[in-house]
């Protein structure tokens, strides 16, 4: 009985939905609401960075969960995913990493799940059921 719960195929292809699944509508959100960027851009260039890497966070949260829902080179989308949620927590988070809220959770821990699930999915990679183009 236990033995059918043993489908590492099965585990990376729930990792990869969530992890990707969760992360794409901030991306889509970003991508049609134009000021986001703007914001992310503004914020940048407060750390002495340049705005148009804003357009970077289109990479990690648009096409890079959905290289990893599809399954093609889900470890290059998870780690643009990792480097974007590294990006995210440095720019707009940096007060909050030993912060706990009320309930006793941690301040970022959707920034964490996020993280730490795309570094898991780049040393995990895909699985079989993933897109394989001929």
């Amino acid at each position: 009985m236990l033995h059918a719960l043993h489908n590492d195929a099965l585990g990376k292809l729930i990792l990869r939905l969530t992890v990707a699944g969760l992360l794409l509508p901030h991306g889509l959100t970003k991508l049609l609401n134009p000021g986001n960027l703007t914001w992310i851009g503004n914020t940048l260039a407060g750390q002495g960075l340049p705005t148009v890497l804003a357009y970077g966070v289109l990479v990690g949260e648009v096409v890079a969960p959905l290289m990893a829902l599809i399954g093609w080179r889900s470890r290059v989308g998870a780690l643009l995913m990792a480097a974007n949620m590294v990006v995210a927590i440095f720019l707009v988070h940096m007060g909050e990493l030993t912060a706990f809220k009320d309930n006793g959770g941690w301040a970022l821990e959707l920034q964490g799940f996020f993280l730490f699930g795309a570094v898991a999915l780049v040393f995990l990679g895909s699985g079989r059921m993933a897109w394989r183009p001929d």
